[in-house]
């Protein structure tokens, strides 16, 4: 039963707006208007998450009701108007501006030029990008490909942006070429997840539906803000607050949408100006504190009496003797300290879940991007363990991602670590043999490249180098390749580092039609919770010039592979023949096609969701995670940072310089910082200031100018805006498991004006 506010709950105040509502409506409203598609833009939005449309651009969250009236949210909105824009970056623009000349430019302004209309390449002599034919640059890519003399030295990047059929289009090529050579977005955000899960469930996909969410006692959340990264979660988290669900948050800001909600598909609410509290407690942990907040958890439910299924964990677990020992060795005070949590508030949250017949453990990326995210991550599996809550209705481990499809792109084999079993699979459904050497992640791929040992960046999707750490020194790796190829929809930062040969080639919206030679074509994503589905483009194509990301991919691959039995051109006619390929190929296929027909799509299968373990004992496994090193600094100007996206953003997209729910107008260069640590620094709210990283004694890691905003955070943490702040990390800030950089837990040192005169 949810519980009035105490001291540990949200304290919105009373004139405070609700996340959604009107301002979301005008939001997305202003977004078409300057795009100029007000019209287009919302009969597009009509056919978005729709069984006879297209899917979100944006975000992987579930479709809940796609017969309903509407099924976006306003950032989805964003995406469509930012893709549907009417504007075009033609090769005109390109002649009129040099690379060097772009490079001075923001990301913002880069993207705004509009859609990319004609496959350009890159002329060193005279510094600009131009015109070049289809046929002459996938003839020479192709050829370039088939001339280097390792496989591995190609490096094949993906976003979460690429459909099933183009990512295994991608990963086939690149096989037959020799090499397992798949750095990806996903090594950027929530690699930790898949690989700590795997070793505590045997799965790296969450464990849950989103009919779990319906029949749910409590809502655990970790380290993410749904108002701005996935909003149509906050439809999924009122229904459950209304049903009387508790909704635990820990988070370091105190973010709108986790607070209170006002549903734009809700008349009533839209009306009178009601609202929904999402929160019944709001935990302030400290950033890098989460493994001590839920060892604090694990500690109070073990000392619960109903803290524990017994029986669950005897039949279907190993492992907690060894975490009940670590545990009973830990003192509260050293918890206290690293969570900057009481015990009390720890405690209280404990018994909500121990009370909870079934809880649901949703967690983001302020889990996932630490030098300790793995652990994070299998800290979390031990508390959907211990109380039994995997593979039963109402509960489970639901890692929210990102980028929609970003976890079929790995379901597809964009991996650089493919297991045996799936190489197997992959050489029976193509009769070809499969490279089985596991090769780089994404940090690895820079590393490489820098080297010198890498000599070839693909990108489908993605921009690299906004989103990498150190991006001034993957711009340098970049510009060192022999060749850079980029599909794309739009010009951003990575296109600015071309190599010695360079293509820039455009595709394809996910809102675009996709026309073969068998008719249209629909492509397939999967969401966050393991539901395929088919997406069907409704808009004409931005240019005539434009082609499919399946369409690029098999042009490229009939040139670099001549001699392989794989008839590209008759899987670009129809993309029924990529699926049927599929079926042969990718566990959980099976009759993909005809699969396909029912209605929202299928379900791939989930062995930890059946209470099946696929780990080598057989069962989940507990795992000991020790607490990480504290950073504790006398500095008073030592301050631990944590990157946030603002909510005129997707990813590396900046689509405006609003940040509506943090109160920020026209600019993104803002440090949020509470209000005692601003006094203590000795300067004021609005004050200006910089900021050095505390990682390298290297003076490039540095970000000036930063406006001070005083906010609900707990002292001794900031946080300010991704992908800016990934000036302050070193490319070596990272988890050594999963290769996930450390974005969300930076240790950083202010600089005042004072100190810069003096």
């Amino acid at each position: 039963m949810r519980k009035k506010n105490d001291t540990d709950d949200v304290a919105s105040e009373p004139d405070s707006p609700a996340a959604g509502g009107w301002a979301a409506l005008k939001s997305a409203t202003k977004h078409l208007r300057e795009q100029r598609v007000v019209l287009k833009g919302n009969k597009t939005l009509l056919r978005m998450n729709k069984p006879d449309g297209f899917d979100c651009p944006g975000c992987a969250w579930p479709d809940k009701n796609p017969y309903g009236s509407f099924e976006y949210c306003e950032n989805g909105a964003k995406a469509v108007a930012w893709e549907a824009t009417a504007k075009r970056a033609t090769p005109e623009l390109f002649a009129e501006h040099t690379v060097t000349s772009l490079k001075a430019r923001s990301d913002h302004w880069l993207e705004s030029q509009g859609r990319l209309t004609d496959p350009l390449c890159y002329n060193a002599a005279t510094d600009c990008y131009e015109r070049v034919s289809w046929s002459d640059a996938l003839a020479d890519i192709g050829q370039q490909l088939a001339a280097l003399p390792d496989a591995d030295q190609a490096e094949y990047y993906t976003s979460g942006r690429t459909s099933n059929e183009a990512a295994f289009l991608l990963q086939l090529m690149a096989r037959l070429l020799g090499t397992n050579n798949f750095p990806d977005c996903s090594n950027l955000c929530h690699e930790a997840s898949s690989v700590g899960l795997p070793l505590s469930i045997g799965v790296g996909k969450g464990t849950v539906t989103l009919d779990d969410f319906e029949h749910c006692d409590a809502i655990f959340s970790f380290g993410h803000n749904p108002g701005t990264n996935h909003p149509r979660m906050l439809t999924t988290l009122r229904d459950a607050a209304k049903r009387g669900a508790d909704i635990v948050v820990f988070n370091p800001l105190r973010e709108r949408g986790m607070q209170r909600f006002r549903d734009p598909q809700r008349i009533t609410e839209m009306v009178t100006g009601a609202s929904t509290q999402i929160a019944t407690h709001y935990l302030q942990l400290k950033i890098g504190g989460d493994i001590a907040a839920i060892n604090g958890l694990l500690k109070a439910l073990l000392a619960h009496d109903d803290g524990v299924d017994r029986a669950f964990v005897d039949e279907h677990t190993e492992g907690l003797a060894a975490l009940r020992q670590m545990l009973a060795q830990l003192p509260w005070s050293d918890i206290e300290a690293a969570s900057g949590l009481t015990r009390s508030a720890l405690s209280q949250a404990a018994d909500i879940y121990a009370k909870a017949n079934n809880a649901i453990i949703v967690y983001g990326m302020g889990i996932t991007q630490h030098r300790h995210g793995t652990d994070n991550v299998r800290a979390l599996a031990n508390l959907a363990l211990l109380k039994g809550n995997i593979g039963k209705r109402g509960a489970g481990i639901c890692p929210v991602r990102g980028h929609s499809n970003v976890q079929g792109d790995r379901t597809m084999g964009i991996w650089e670590k493919p297991s045996q079993a799936f190489l197997n699979k992959m050489e029976e459904g193509t009769g070809a043999p499969m490279p089985r050497a596991h090769w780089h992640t994404v940090v690895e791929s820079i590393a490489a490249m820098q080297s010198g040992a890498s000599q070839v960046f693909f990108a489908m999707g993605g921009n690299l180098v906004s989103a990498s750490p150190d991006p001034e020194g993957v711009a340098r790796a970049l510009s060192q390749q022999s060749l850079t190829v980029s599909v794309a929809t739009k010009l951003n930062r990575s296109h600015l580092s071309p190599g010695r040969s360079s293509y820039l080639l455009p595709c394809l919206g996910r809102t675009e039609l996709d026309l073969q030679a068998t008719g249209s074509q629909s492509i397939t994503v999967e969401d966050s919770m393991s539901m395929v589905h088919a997406s069907r483009g409704v808009n004409a194509p931005a240019s005539p010039s434009l082609r499919s990301e399946c369409a690029i991919v098999a042009g490229i691959a009939t040139h670099a592979l001549p001699q392989a039995s794989i008839d590209w051109a008759a899987l670009t006619d129809d993309y029924d023949a990529i699926r049927d390929l599929i079926s042969r190929s990718i566990v959980g296929f099976e009759n993909f096609n005809e699969r396909l027909q029912t209605p929202g799509g299928f379900h791939l299968p989930n062995t930890a969701r059946e209470r099946r373990w696929n780990t080598p004992c057989g069962r989940a496994q507990f795992a000991v995670t020790a607490m990480p090193k504290r950073d504790v600094s006398a500095d008073p100007l030592a301050l631990m940072l944590t990157t946030v996206r603002s909510h005129d953003q997707y990813n590396t997209t900046i689509y405006g310089l609003d940040d509506r729910y943090r109160g920020i107008r026209g600019r993104r260069n803002v440090l949020f910082m509470n209000a005692e640590d601003i006094a203590t620094a000795g300067i004021a709210d609005g004050a200006t200031v910089d900021l050095v990283s505390r990682l390298s004694e290297d003076s490039r890691y540095r970000l000036n100018e930063l406006r001070v905003v005083a906010y609900a955070i707990p002292r001794g943490c900031c946080a300010t805006y991704f992908p800016e702040a990934n000036v302050l990390i070193p490319a070596d800030h990272f988890d050594t498991r999963s290769s996930t950089p450390g974005y969300k837990s930076v240790p950083v040192r202010l600089v005042t004006r004072a100190m810069n005169s003096s």
